[in-house]
């Protein structure tokens, strides 16, 4: 794609770059978001997928002698490698094709794959077992007659994810789609075995990683290079990137910042991180970019940097945060995409619910309606941090200028609005304002179940082309959500779920489980919640996660409040953020866990609804107290909650 910046390659070039891994469906839009506002201050921008770079590269033809040439110099290898060997013609032939038919193109390749004789079938092929029907055949129950393009990306993601094993097994035991080298930085307080890692023998992926982030600096000749890491799982490859371009383009300044060092790494004492970039900055990162820059064009002095890590002559890490006022919300500019292969991601669809495929199936323009969060309030959630804590919101007319903006520009009018929960009263306008300028788009976003999202305002939203909404329920307590100060109760998620589902509108919730406090009799009762939720029709997608305390969050901060002690954290200078707690319930939340996810599995594809909840648990656990007509009770108002709850 052209670069549209318009600003001459002489200027002061910054490039932006995603590391492995984030998503492949779709761009993560840090990039496009920085990007889009440093050209709206005229400075040239650019930017780079490796990540997305990374996979394409791997997954080919080339990719693949590759890795069965680094396979035939192994001694020993696992059964799985050996059946790829085994069949290696059959992947090598059918790579190209398949990557084409994931990115949208060669639509008629479907019918082939479905035959189930075109793709070599490996382990993740057992997985359809489960689904066989009365006549013998695994999907379709799932598709039908008509669903040829879903089960064939079904079964093509099926042999990515077989593909991703033997690289995981022969070449790099680190690799997933999803997250690379995650271990090495989420909550390590000890940088060594990062160290260890960076400044070991490189793997065939180190080497194709480290060639993209060369060929991108080659090609635009940085001054400042950013990398984007939004979780632990991009940091090992972020270091890897910086370690490369340090080495090769000494002149380029390094610097890192995104989700993951604006939760884990903001009390950073490690200087050896800055062996491998040159400052790491916090939050929002629009003013401490104008900062830097102006800083490397000698226009300000490293006094006047702000929320910037550095290293200093001595070689000590120093915090400098000169005051200045972050760039309001409304003046950061319209994101771009402009320099990333939008038409070259994967659809893939790993699961057949179909609100859960939506993180991975499809390219969404990703937008926020606002910045930060405007309840701030839930104990679970880091809402003394920047990405919480400061909310401001933009006009519905500024949000819809912006739609427009990445609808000409992307062509793609699906949008995925990536709040942390987008408020009511922005929707409600933003949904006028699209109605009102005949602005066509689908989209999808997260909320809280509030009882402002009326059955008008649903069936609103819905005329505005939302197509899903997700949100929180965690644990389907009333006296948990009370404890975790969530501001709903578990009828009233009821009723603002059933009223988005008969608006047409997918609904997805956010579960937790081993909340302080949190006994078996409340896990079980949660789970026969979750169940009626699902009969009624009030949700149709979820996922169970387990409660992690943050040093952030209103737990970490006063866990006397919540009944728990935490546990000290080891010692080092990195990384910090989750930290252990001693619960006086003593309950294996990891036991219920297996049960809990079983189920939900199970849920999102319409099994075992009228199946009794306890049958889903290894472990002998008590009888729900919740009537088995709760929430149908509730929804229909016949009796106070109350009552409901005596019975």
């Amino acid at each position: 794609m052209a670069d549209n910046s318009g600003m001459s390659k002489s200027a002061f070039t910054v490039l932006s770059l995603i590391p492995p891994m984030t998503q492949l469906n779709t761009p993560y839009p840090s990039t496009a978001y920085l990007t889009g506002f440093l050209r709206s201050q005229g400075i040239h921008a650019v930017q780079a997928d490796i990540a997305l770079g990374l996979v394409l590269r791997l997954f080919s033809p080339e990719g693949l002698d590759a890795i069965a040439d680094e396979i035939e110099a192994q001694p020993e290898v696992t059964e799985r490698v050996a059946a790829f060997m085994d069949r290696f013609d059959q992947y090598r032939a059918t790579i190209g094709p398949t990557i084409r038919f994931l990115q949208g193109g060669d639509s008629t390749l479907a019918h082939r794959i479905n035959t189930r004789n075109y793709l070599p079938e490996g382990e993740r092929f057992d997985s359809l077992n489960s689904y066989v029907d009365e006549g013998g055949d695994s999907l379709a129950w799932a598709f039908g007659a008509l669903g040829a393009q879903d089960r064939a990306r079904h079964l093509a993601t099926l042999y990515l994810n077989d593909l991703s094993d033997v690289v995981r097994d022969a070449i790099d035991e680190r690799f997933e789609f999803v997250r690379y080298a995650e271990s090495l930085a989420s909550g390590q307080a000890s940088f060594d075995p990062m160290e260890l890692a960076l400044e070991g023998d490189t793997t065939l992926v180190d080497d194709v990683l480290v060639s993209l982030a060369l060929e991108a600096c080659d090609a635009h000749q940085p001054d400042l290079v950013l990398l984007s890491v939004p979780f632990p799982g991009a940091m090992y490859a972020a270091l890897r990137i910086g370690q490369a371009i340090k080495a090769e383009f000494p002149k380029a300044h390094v610097s890192l910042g995104g989700g993951y060092p604006n939760t884990e790494l903001r009390e950073l004492g490690e200087p050896r991180v800055f062996n491998y970039v040159d400052t790491i900055t916090l939050d929002a990162g629009e003013r401490p970019l104008l900062a830097l820059i102006e800083h490397l064009q000698g226009k300000r002095g490293p006094q006047r940097l702000v929320r910037t890590f550095v290293r200093t002559a001595e070689g000590a890490v120093k915090y400098v945060n000169w005051a200045e006022p972050d760039v309001p919300f409304e003046d950061v500019g319209t994101p771009t995409w402009d320099g990333l292969p939008i038409h070259s991601y994967l659809s893939l669809l790993d699961m057949l619910n179909p609100m859960h495929r939506l993180w991975s199936d499809g390219r969404w323009n990703k937008l926020t309606v606002a910045h930060g969060c405007y309840w701030k309030k839930c104990s679970f959630c880091d809402v003394s941090l920047d990405y919480i804590g400061r909310y401001e919101t933009a006009t519905a007319t500024e949000l819809v200028n912006r739609i427009e903006r990445i609808v000409e520009e992307t062509g793609q009018t699906g949008f995925h609005f990536v709040d942390e929960a987008a408020p009511p009263k922005s929707l409600k306008a933003l949904a006028h304002e699209l109605l009102e300028r005949q602005v066509s788009i689908s989209w999808w976003g997260n909320i809280r179940f509030e009882k402002s999202f009326t059955p008008e305002l649903c069936q609103l939203m819905a005329q505005s082309g939302c197509i899903a909404i997700s949100g929180g329920l965690e644990v389907a307590s009333d006296r948990l959500l009370k404890l975790m100060q969530k501001g709903v109760s578990v009828a009233q998620v009821a009723r603002v779920t059933k009223a988005f589902s008969d608006a047409g509108v997918l609904v997805h919730a956010y579960l937790m489980y081993g909340f302080p406090t949190q006994t078996v009799q409340d896990t079980v009762d949660a789970l026969e919640y979750v169940r009626q939720l699902f009969a009624e029709g009030c949700i149709q997608s979820g996922f169970f996660h387990r409660f992690a305390c943050t040093v952030h969050s209103p737990v970490g901060k006063n866990p006397e409040a919540y009944g728990v002690t935490l546990l000290p954290l080891p010692e080092g200078k990195f990384a910090k953020n989750d930290v252990g707690f001693v619960d006086p319930t003593g309950v294996d939340h990891d036991a219920l866990g297996k049960g809990l996810n079983k189920a939900l599995y199970n849920y999102m594809h319409g099994v075992g609804l009228e199946q009794n909840v306890r049958s889903w648990f290894d472990m002998t656990v008590p009888k729900p107290t919740v009537p088995r007509d709760y929430i149908a009770r509730a929804l229909n108002g016949q009796e106070s909650l109350s009552t409901l709850v005596k019975r």
